[in-house]
Order: C-alpha cells, then structure tokens, then sequence
C-alpha cells in the first residue's frame, strides 16, 4: 500500500469526524434556535412585562404618571421591549388614560373592555396568573396578530393592558437560522481548511514513521526519522531510530552468531575429508618442485657444473622453486582454515568502493610493468556486509588474476553495481576466453587451464580455490562469465 493510498488514512479519518462534528453542531444549533428560540423569547418577555408593571404600577400608586421624567422612563422600558401601553382610571364612571405610549389607543382599549368584561374573543391561552394581573397568549381575530399580553387592576379602580406581538419573535427566529445557517457553512469552510492544515501536520510524521518501518522491516537501518520536535509523535521518531540503531547492531550480531553456528555443523562432515584430501594435493603439487630443487641440488654437489654462470642458473631455480612452494603452502594453509572454518569471521558494514581502491594502489607497480591501467565505474561509496580481510583477499586474487592473464589491449575494468538488495563486484580483463570444458574446474584446487602460462607467473591453481572457499562461507554468489575479448569474474554481497 502506497503512502498515501490507506483506503481509511488518519487524515481522511480526522477530516471526516471533524467536519462531521462541525456538520452536527450546526444542525444542532438550528434546530435548537428553531425549537426553543421563541419559548425563550416569550419567557424573557413575559419577565419584561412583569417588569414594566410592576414600574407603571408603582409610578401610579404615587401619582406620577403624569410626570415627564417618569413617563419618559416607562416610554424607553416599552420602545426596549417593543410593548404597547395603556393605564386607565375609572372615576365616577367615566374613563380616563392615564397613560399610553401609541396613538391610536383605541385597539388598546377595546381589549381592554375584554378583559373587564370578561369578553375576550378569539384564542387565549393563560400563561400566568396572579391576583393583581394576567399574562396570556392571544390572537386578535380580527387582525389575525398574535399577542403576549398582560392586564392588570390597580388599587383605586385603575387598569392597565400591555402587548407584544409575537410575529416579531418569529421573524427574529428566521433571521436567526438564517445567519446561523451562513455563519456556519463559513465555519465548515474554515474548519475544513483547518482540519485538513492540522491533520497533515500530524498525520505526515505518521506517515514517515510508517515508511521508515517498511525500510527497516527490509533490515535497511540507515533510515532514521529527522522531523524533531517535543510532541509525543517527536518522542516516538526518536525511540524509532534508537530501536534502528539497536536493531544493525543486533543483526549484525546474529549474522555473525548465525555464520558460527553453520560453520559448526559443518565441522565435523568436512575435516577427515578435508585432511585426506589435504594431504593427497600437497603431495601431488610438491612433486614436480621437490625434483627440481633435488636434481639441481644433486647436480652442483656432483659438480655437474664448474662455470659460475651455470652455477648460479642453478641455484636461481632452487631458490625460486623454493619460493613458490613457500607461497603454494601458505595458500594451502589459509584455503585449508577456510574449509574447515577454523578462521574467525566477523560481519560488519564496509565501504566496498574504498577496500577495491585500497587493493588497486598496492598492485600499481605491477600494473605499471605491464602498461595496464585499471579502470574503475564508481568512486562513491557502496556499503555491503562483510568481513572485510577476507573480501580483500577476494578482490585481491581476482585483480591479480586479471593482470595475469591481460593481453596486448591492456585492459582491466572493475565494476560495482547495485542489484536489488545485493551490491555486484566484477573484474574484467582483455585476452583470450576460458574454454568451456574447463569453466566448470576453475575453482578446483590446483586446476591449471594453460599450465605453462601459469608456472610462468608462479600461479599454483589455489587462488580461485580461496575465492570460492570464502564466497561459500559468506552464503552469496560468485562466477566468471566468457567474453569474445576476454573473461569477467565476479561476486555478490548483501547491501542490507
């Protein structure tokens, strides 16, 4: 699965939620102010009546409604509270206002009449009901208005009525929704912005996390998570490259754990086969040498010979014979610790573009004897797992080999080139190619395809041998491949 191909990724998870959650709190809001806004209106205005009463009866019984201060004090309670106003007096029969705040007072009081007459008309509800005033729920039947009004007696035959239209409450109510409404698609606007800004900021890290666990699940532990920061995911990154850290080190261990426990089971299959062959090969090699030194050796002791210049032919091929069965028994020795896994074996992370450099400098003189100039591909570095001593002697006897066996061209090539999850090694060098019948016997111990060219170099047919000794001790690849203008030898090593 992709990075960002996670059919229900943390992101989309906290768009949805969150957007629905705003969603929600909208419809919720709306449906709330549609429902409840009026009944909350009316209870606060039935407040505001009580309110307003209990101040115009209270300037009445002084007898200051007359007054312009106080009427101007009731008159900015009702324009507040959007009420219509009448306080009557009854005297002597005859009917006075005392006190209104409209002007066509007449609707005013003909409801009035209603009330002390007990003639109301129309729909009524009660709301409240004390024994000095009403407050009621009414419609005007012919006007088609619906009212809270309230209607009250004073103490000395005064009476007063007050009214508020509800349409007004609805209207309020409407134009509430309605700027709900906008104000919360602007809301699901901004807070999808923001949800979408705030989850990529934590999903992000998330997501890096992830993809490292991939690479290291592939055992590639130079992943390591360099966001920072103090939040909980920054603690998380750094426990991350920790375990990382933890993680090379213990493969590292367990390859070399793992390589020792192989070797042992080995062990004891490979020595007495190992021994007998041992010594059935150092005996057939040393032959031809071994008759060299003694009939030379014999020669000059019988005095074969009595000229210096013989004699010192003689006694340079002693010496040299003597040399090559002095580098053939310690190759011997070393191909024989390999197979039976005697040597120790330590894996580690190297830089395999430097351990090649390293081997071509201290070859230069005898590149330079043959006017061969050894190419190399690359000089960035490539790291692989190895024992670094024993590839060298790998990289070693193939570059050795190659300017062995260059021809006229001159050319020797290395190769380091990145496949998969394997880094391959190859030396090619111009001559002639390795015929068929014998590509099969190059990597047997003292195996000779062109034995007089080979006793010329002072090769033994052991070096091949340790190559493929070492390579099989390691569990990789190795192999040598024909060209129509030369041979390429080559070899794997693990990248990761």
């Amino acid at each position: 699965m992709g990075k960002f191909g996670a059919k229900y990724s943390i992101r989309k998870q906290m768009m949805v939620i969150f957007v629905g959650l705003i969603l929600f709190l909208l419809i919720l809001l709306v449906s709330v102010n549609g429902l409840f806004s009026e009944w909350y209106y009316i209870q606060n205005k039935k407040m505001d009546l009580m309110n307003v009463y209990h101040e115009v009866y209270t300037v009445q019984k002084k007898g200051m409604l007359k007054d312009s201060d106080e009427i101007e004090k009731i008159n900015r309670m009702a324009e507040k509270n959007n009420l219509s106003i009448l306080a009557i007096q009854v005297v002597s029969g005859e009917i006075a206002v005392e006190y209104t705040n409209v002007n066509d007072s007449q609707k005013l009081m003909d409801q009035m009449y209603s009330y002390v007459f007990n003639r109301v008309s129309g729909y009524a509800k009660v709301m409240k009901q004390t024994d000095k005033y009403v407050i009621s729920r009414t419609r005007d039947v012919r006007e088609g208005g619906e009212y809270l009004e309230m209607w009250g007696e004073f103490a000395d035959s005064g009476y007063m009525l007050m009214r508020s239209p509800l349409e007004s409450i609805r209207a309020n109510v409407g134009i509430s929704n309605e700027f709900i409404l906008y104000t919360g698609i602007l809301m699901v606007l901004v807070g999808t912005l923001l949800v979408w800004f705030f989850s990529r900021r934590i999903s992000e890290p998330i997501l890096e996390l992830a993809e490292l666990s991939k690479k290291m699940a592939k055992l590639d532990f130079n992943v390591k998570y360099t966001r920072g920061g103090d939040d909980e995911i920054a603690v998380l990154g750094e426990s991350f490259n920790t375990m990382a850290d933890e993680l090379e080190t213990t493969i590292s261990e367990l390859k070399t754990a793992n390589y020792e426990l192989q070797k042992d089971i080995r062990k004891k299959e490979q020595i007495e086969t190992m021994r007998t062959e041992f010594i059935g090969n150092v005996s057939h090699e040393l032959k031809t040498p071994i008759a060299l030194i003694q009939g030379y050796a014999e020669g000059l002791k019988d005095g074969i010979t009595d000229d210096p210049e013989s004699m010192d032919f003689y006694c340079d091929v002693i010496i040299d014979e003597a040399n090559k069965m002095n580098r053939m028994v310690k190759n011997l020795l070393t191909l024989n610790q390999l197979e039976l896994g005697k040597d120790e074996t330590q894996f580690e992370r190297i830089d395999i573009t430097s351990l090649i450099s390293g081997v071509v400098q201290s070859v230069e003189i005898l590149a330079k004897q043959k006017e061969v100039q050894i190419q190399m591909n690359t000089s960035e570095p490539v790291y692989v797992w190895a024992d670094e001593f024993k590839i060298e002697q790998v990289v070693r006897n193939y570059i050795s080999n190659a300017l062995n066996h260059v021809d006229e061209n001159c050319i020797v090539e290395i190769r380091i080139e990145e496949v998969e999850e394997k880094v391959r090694v190859s030396v090619f060098n111009s001559g002639n190619p390795i015929p068929e019948e014998d590509i099969g016997h190059i990597w047997d111990k003292f195996y000779k395809v062109d034995k007089a060219h080979t006793r010329e170099y002072g090769g033994n047919g052991i070096g091949l041998s340790i190559v493929k000794a070492i390579m099989e001790s390691f569990h990789q690849k190795y192999g040598v491949k024909n060209y129509e203008n030369g041979v390429k030898f080559w070899f794997e090593l693990d990248r990761k």
